[in-house]
């Protein structure tokens, strides 16, 4: 009987502590292809404690699954502006922004208008 209750309390301190470490959320990352789409997935994946990031060039909607114990929103985009996509928080370097391709360039007009007609 003693073992039983050792073996309950266990588990139960364990359910405990594993619940809520997964997060999900959902930003708006501006691009407008599919090279876009690489690059702004590559670069959430590549921080840790990111599990999933999809990122859509229909919506810019980029939709995370990350373990909150390892990262958080903040550094997820930090990584983002770092390969040159702006967020609604944040905004890319000029720098990071001029090293994306030029078919990438989502701050110019032009651009954006050209891959609105490939549609």
């Amino acid at each position: 009987m003693k073992n039983i209750i050792i073996v309950l309390i266990f588990l139960i301190g364990t359910t405990v502590f594993s619940q809520n470490k997964n997060e999900k959320a959902s930003i708006e990352v501006d691009g407008v292809c599919m090279m876009c789409k690489s690059r702004i997935e590559k670069a959430c994946l590549k921080t840790k404690g990111v599990k999933s990031a999809v990122w859509s060039v229909k919506t810019h909607e980029l939709k995370l699954i990350y373990d909150a114990r390892k990262t958080n929103l903040d550094s997820i985009q930090n990584n983002i502006v770092a390969v040159g996509h702006d967020t609604k928080k944040l905004k890319a370097t000029d720098e990071a922004y001029n090293t994306v391709h030029p078919c990438c360039k989502y701050r110019d007009n032009e651009v954006v208008d050209d891959h609105h007609k490939e549609d």
